[in-house]
C-alpha cells in the first residue's frame, strides 16, 4: 500500500496564490455576501442530517472531521491514481473535514468484500488508530456489503466518493430545484444501503400470535421496519420526480420565450473549480458567487450579454463536472444539464493551472456525450477556453497551446483575453440569414427596435411614410415583417 504523506495534504489545504486572488479580488457584492454567508456556517458534530420525511431510516449521517483517504490503483500510471486521491482530498476539505493521511493500494480490481483486501484492512485500522481519524473515505463507489464489512473491521464510519459528493451538493444547494435534485440523488443512493433490524421490528405478528385474524398463509415475520422505510423512500422519490418535472416545464417555458425571441444561447461548461462563474462575471458583470471550492455553483445562472457588433445572446453558468461523477447526480441534475444541450455554443472552460488539464477535458466530454446519447441529440459546437493564464509561466503556456491549439486563453481575474473571447463568441454564434427590405410605419416602432436588437441592419432611411430598413433577420422576425415588404427589393 502506497502512502501519500502528510505534507501533500497540507499543500492541498493551502490554495495557491492566484486562487486567493480569485477569491479576494474586486468582485460584485452579491457574490461576496453569499460567500460570507457560507463561511459563517459550521457543521456541528452529532446533529442529525436526516431527511424530514424519512425519520425512521438509519443511513449514513456524514460528520466529516478527521479523515483518512484510501484508493485502489487498478490501471494507468501511478500519477493518475495520486491525482485522483488528491482530488478526493479537496472534496473532503470542501465538505469541511481535515485530511490526515492518504493511501493507495495496487490491485487488478477492488476486493469485492472489503475494497482494499482483508490484509490491508488491518494496516488501515492501525493508521486510523494512530492518527485519531473518525472517518475513512474510499476513492470509489462501495457496495452495501463493502461498506458494512469495512465499518465492522475499522470501527469508524466509512463512506465512498459518491456519498462525499452528495454531501457537498447538499451543503451548497440554494434554490428549491437544486435542493430537490440533491434530495432525489441522495435517496436513490441510500435506498440500496438501508440497514434495518430484521424480524425484531416486524409490523405483524407471526405463528400463533397471529390469532384468529391471521390464518393459513398470513403467518410469518410480516412487514419489517426496513420494508416500511423502503416504501416511504419510494413514495418520496415519486413525489420529488413530479416536483422536478413541473420545475422542468417552467424552465422549458422560459427557454421557449428566449428561443421565440431568437436570442442565441451560450452554455458555460467545465470541470468543477475551473473558473466558470468567474468567466460569467467577466463577460456580463453578473455578480454570481465566486469561491475557491469544488461545486460552488449548483444552480444555473442565465445572464444577457451582447457581442461587440451589438447582437444579444444569453450566457448560462452550469454545474461543474468531476471524474466519476455519480450517476445519481447526472440523472437528478439532468434538467439543469439540458441547458448545455440546448445551447448554440458551449464554452468549455479549462483550468490552465491544473497539472493534467487534458484528463479534466476528457471527463467533461464524457458526461456531455452521455447526456447527448440519453436524448438522442448531438452536442452544440464547443469552444475551449483555457482560464487562469495570469498564474502560468511561459513554459506552461507553450505546453497548453500545444495541447489545445484551437483554444482561447484568458484570465477571468485580470481580464486578459476577455475581449478576444468576445470576438470569437460573436464569430461562432449563428447570424441572422433572411434578407428583408421593409417600410415600417412609425406607429410600429417596436418592430424597428426588434430589427436593431435581433438582426443585422444593412441600411436605414427615414421617409414620410415610415422607416425603410434593409436588414438580415431570423425567419420568425422575417415572417412578422412580411406585411411591410417594400414595393421594390
Amino acid at each position: 500500500m502506497k502512502k501519500t504523506t502528510w505534507p501533500v495534504a497540507v499543500e492541498l489545504a493551502e490554495p495557491a496564490a492566484h486562487e486567493h486572488e480569485l477569491v479576494l479580488g474586486d468582485e460584485p457584492s452579491t457574490g461576496e455576501l453569499e460567500r460570507a454567508a457560507r463561511a459563517s456556517l459550521r457543521r456541528v458534530a452529532g446533529l442529525s442530517t436526516e431527511l424530514s420525511d424519512i425519520t425512521e431510516v438509519e443511513y449514513r449521517r456524514l460528520r466529516l472531521e478527521r479523515v483518512v483517504l484510501v484508493g485502489v490503483w487498478t490501471e494507468g500510471e501511478v500519477e493518475q491514481a495520486e491525482a485522483s486521491l488528491a482530488e478526493l482530498a479537496r472534496l473532503a476539505e470542501t465538505a469541511g473535514s481535515q485530511v490526515l493521511e492518504g493511501l493507495i493500494q495496487r490491485r487488478s480490481r477492488p476486493d469485492p468484500a472489503t475494497y482494499i483486501g482483508s490484509g490491508k484492512v488491518r494496516e488501515l485500522r492501525d493508521i486510523v488508530l494512530s492518527t485519531g481519524a473518525d472517518t475513512v473515505i474510499c476513492d470509489g463507489e462501495l457496495s452495501p456489503g463493502q461498506l458494512r464489512q469495512l465499518e465492522e473491521k475499522l470501527k469508524v464510519k466509512v463512506i465512498d466518493r459518491t456519498a462525499l459528493i452528495l454531501d457537498i451538493f447538499a451543503q451548497h444547494a440554494r434554490s428549491k430545484e437544486g435542493k430537490a435534485q440533491v434530495e432525489l440523488a441522495q435517496l436513490q443512493y441510500f435506498l440500496p444501503r438501508l440497514r434495518g433490524w430484521g424480524e425484531a421490528m416486524s409490523r405483524q405478528a407471526g405463528g400463533r400470535a397471529g390469532g384468529a385474524t391471521g390464518g393459513v398463509g398470513t403467518r410469518g415475520p410480516g412487514e419489517t421496519k426496513l420494508e416500511t422505510d423502503r416504501r416511504r423512500i419510494h413514495k418520496r422519490i415519486s413525489k420529488l420526480r413530479k416536483e422536478l418535472a413541473e420545475m422542468r416545464r417552467i424552465r422549458e417555458t422560459k427557454r421557449g420565450r428566449r428561443e421565440a425571441n431568437a436570442v442565441p444561447g451560450v452554455a458555460i461548461v467545465g470541470y468543477t473549480n475551473a473558473g466558470k462563474s468567474s468567466l460569467l462575471n467577466a463577460l456580463t458583470g453578473a455578480g454570481v458567487l465566486v469561491e475557491d471550492a469544488l461545486f460552488a455553483t449548483l444552480d444555473p445562472t442565465t445572464r444577457r450579454a451582447v457581442t461587440p457588433d451589438n447582437r444579444p445572446y444569453t450566457l448560462t453558468d452550469t454545474v461543474g463536472f468531476v471524474r466519476h461523477l455519480p450517476h445519481q447526480l447526472v440523472e437528478a441534475f439532468r434538467s439543469t444539464l439540458e441547458e448545455a444541450g440546448r445551447a448554440d455554443l458551449l464554452l468549455h472552460v479549462v483550468d490552465g493551472a491544473e497539472a493534467a488539464p487534458q484528463a479534466q477535458v476528457a471527463a467533461v466530454r464524457q458526461v456531455l456525450a452521455e447526456i447527448a446519447e440519453e436524448y438522442g441529440t448531438s452536442m452544440p459546437p464547443e469552444l475551449l477556453v483555457v482560464n487562469k493564464t495570469d498564474s502560468l509561466d511561459a513554459t506552461k503556456m507553450v505546453e497548453l497551446r500545444r495541447l489545445f491549439p484551437e483554444a482561447v486563453f484568458v484570465s477571468a481575474h485580470s481580464g486578459e483575453g476577455i475581449e478576444e473571447l468576445r470576438e470569437v463568441i460573436a464569430d461562432r454564434l449563428p447570424r441572422p440569414d433572411v434578407l428583408v427590405d421593409v417600410l415600417v410605419p412609425y406607429s410600429r416602432g417596436e418592430l424597428v427596435s426588434r430589427v436593431h436588437a435581433e438582426g443585422e441592419v444593412l441600411d436605414a432611411e427615414h421617409t414620410p411614410e415610415g422607416t425603410r430598413l434593409r436588414a438580415k433577420v431570423r425567419p420568425d422576425l422575417a415572417g412578422v415583417l412580411r406585411p411591410f415588404a417594400a414595393s421594390s427589393v
